[in-house]
């Protein structure tokens, strides 16, 4: 069991979602302030932010590798650092935004980009830290956030198992056993396909702990899946609208879909329960409805049971079924009225 603020996490807590805001604030405050509105309306238990510069993140040069010409890239035609200069939340907002969140009732934390990062957020005394997908095999920022103590969320996008053990062991040297990993395909948006939710059990036994989904796919289905595989924690974007643009909007989820995705979750950690046979509680007075042994005629004490008198009908109050061939032959001992159910008392 993992606590972060008032909130446990485990599989006995419903889903822990996180709400990632990255870029989605557009570069205004007020437009922050009010996704967090959002994120509590819908549910959510946390929001996220991302803590970089676009100088502590990439370096001031817009040519060669430090510019996105791929064509399926979603951030095509952009500097590095035009990028994050554009995705990135300003640090004097922190405060503010994590304010609102406390006001609001959520849990406010963010993704640490470099050390000088990490002691910012010690600063605002934040409960948690998540390392994002391509921090994973940034064993000394890592390191750095293990020694704070507190909870360590880790997305997993890319890292193989070597590399993850590593980040693993570095956070458990520090004697930190407060560890969450996150299943994440990083791409943007991921698909269904490529999501391979299997990993999340395998993930859970291979490393002894606590394992979740940052999911970058459409809708809800996948973070439902993934909850019934045994995640405990869900991380997705949101934005107020997809029309509104920004640089992570094509992949958030709306409002709406946030509030979906809350309901969903917890649902489907409801149903998986416990490992059940026979009838539950509430399934008891449904075993009327199952099929036995009644009287089909009229029948006079010495009658013989044929296949005329004994018949296999609903409500289920006679003898089950599967006593139908050893009656037939038999004989009844008393006189009795179509429609009473058969028990061995009546049997000779």
């Amino acid at each position: 069991m993992i606590k972060i603020e008032n909130r446990l996490i485990g599989k006995e807590h419903k889903p822990f979602i996180i709400a990632e805001m990255s870029g989605n604030h557009n570069h205004s405050l007020e437009r922050a302030l009010h996704l967090v509105e959002l994120a509590a309306e819908a549910g959510a238990d946390a929001v996220k932010l991302q803590t970089y510069t676009p100088d502590t993140i990439t370096l001031d040069v817009h040519t060669n590798e430090f510019f996105i010409s791929n064509e399926k890239d979603l951030w095509k035609g952009q500097s590095l650092y035009n990028l994050y200069k554009k995705a990135y939340t300003p640090w004097e907002w922190h405060k503010a935004i994590f304010d609102k969140c406390k006001e609001l009732g959520l849990i406010a934390f963010s993704s640490p980009f470099d050390e000088t990062a990490v002691d910012f957020l010690e600063e605002l005394n934040v409960p948690a830290y998540k390392i994002a997908s391509f921090e994973n095999v940034d064993l000394p920022l890592i390191r750095k956030v293990a020694r704070t103590g507190k909870p360590i969320i880790i997305s997993t996008g890319m890292a193989s198992i070597a590399e993850l053990d590593e980040a693993v062991q570095v956070v458990r040297a520090e004697g930190n056993e407060q560890i969450i990993l996150l299943k994440c395909t990083s791409t943007y948006p991921a698909t269904p396909e490529n999501s391979n939710l299997a990993t999340i059990p395998h993930m859970q036994q291979l490393f002894n702990v606590q394992v979740g989904l940052s999911d970058h796919t459409m809708g809800t289905g996948v973070s439902v899946a993934a909850v019934a595989l045994g995640a405990t924690v869900v991380e997705k974007h949101f934005t107020t609208a997809r029309a509104d643009g920004g640089v992570d909007s094509t992949f958030s989820m709306e409002p709406h879909e946030l509030k979906q995705l809350v309901e969903d979750t917890e649902r489907a950690w409801q149903s998986i329960g416990h490992i059940q046979y026979g009838p539950t509680e509430a399934e008891k007075s449904s075993l009327n409805a199952r099929r036995s042994l009644y009287i089909g005629e009229d029948m006079k004490a010495g009658d013989v049971f044929t296949k005329e008198n004994l018949r296999d009908v609903r409500p289920g109050l006679g003898l089950p079924t599967k006593y139908f061939d050893l009656l037939l032959g038999k004989t009844i001992k008393v006189d009795a009225k179509k429609g009473t159910p058969v028990s061995w008392e009546l049997v000779l």
